[in-house]
């Protein structure tokens, strides 16, 4: 009796953390839930420029780029090791042809290390270049991408931030046919 009284008592504890466990991911962030973040990222992007292609179709030589400064929000659903998400985004140009960029896509990827995020992302962007004046139409088409999170502890800086907190970010997309070549890098915050 004593030895079922003793594995009775181990058992409710053992269980509870087990389950608590299985709750968390190395970094202490939720492995199943919702994960809201927003973020500031930077970059450029340059379109392609042969005759009757790109977004918008150009002429050879007028090849329309700029740089960016963009903001996201999104949500991610943890699921174990592995994360689906939807992001929207919206981008303003500071140099050069383009004006406005927003579009949403969709997200999914793995956990990398112990702070860390892969993925993949496909979605639909529209671009407005101040090229083409004011009142220009909005160019369109899908987009899609890859990138990468990683938390301040995975380059030495434990302590900065805990749990899901502050992660420095990192991915190339482009749109339609490889029809541009857009990196950026910023920083996302999870809440």
């Amino acid at each position: 009796m004593k030895k079922l009284l003793m594995a009775a008592v181990a058992a409710a504890f053992v269980f509870p953390a087990a389950a608590s466990a299985q709750d968390t991911t190395t970094d202490g962030s939720r492995a199943f839930g919702i994960d809201p973040y927003v973020g500031v990222m930077g970059g450029y992007e340059g379109f392609e420029s042969n005759p009757g292609g790109g977004i918008p179709p150009s002429v050879r030589g007028d090849r329309l780029k700029g740089g960016l400064v963009e903001g996201v929000a999104g949500v991610n659903v943890p699921l174990g090791g592995f994360f689906v998400g939807v992001e929207g985004n919206a981008a303003k140009g500071f140099t050069g042809d383009i004006d406005w960029q927003y579009g949403v896509h969709g997200r999914v990827g793995a956990r990398a290390g112990e702070t860390g995020l892969i993925y993949v992302k496909a979605g639909y962007m529209w671009t407005n270049f101040d090229r083409y004046g004011p009142d220009s139409r909005d160019f369109g088409d899908i987009s899609y991408g890859i990138g990468g999170e990683f938390g301040p502890s995975a380059i030495g800086l434990d302590g900065l931030v805990k749990k899901e907190g502050i992660r420095f970010r990192a991915e190339v997309s482009t749109q339609g046919e490889f029809e541009s070549v857009r990196p950026m890098i910023g920083i996302v915050g999870h809440f």
